[in-house]
């Protein structure tokens, strides 16, 4: 089962990373500020999928209580990015 999770999760980062390059050059005249919010908007993205991938193989309490925490962070820095958009 880690051997299909892991498979999804690299297809995905590959899916992800084309449709990233199809954004960015459909529309190359963003400001540099709007490119920075955007690439660490997909940096946190992909934080959180290396974090969830992390929290499903974790079988410690305290570890996957940690990971849980990060993944909120993650999320809420996420929505705050998307928000400003």
């Amino acid at each position: 089962m880690a051997r299909g999770w892991e498979s999804k999760s690299v297809a995905d980062q590959i899916e992800e990373g084309q449709s990233r390059r199809l954004q960015e050059s459909v529309d190359p005249d963003r400001s540099p500020e709007a490119r920075l919010r955007h690439q660490h908007l997909e940096s946190l993205k992909l934080s959180r999928s290396r974090t969830l991938a992390q929290l499903d193989r974790a079988t410690s309490p305290a570890y996957r209580q940690m990971l849980e925490r990060a993944l909120q962070t993650l999320e809420q820095e996420i929505e705050e990015i998307t928000q400003l958009k």
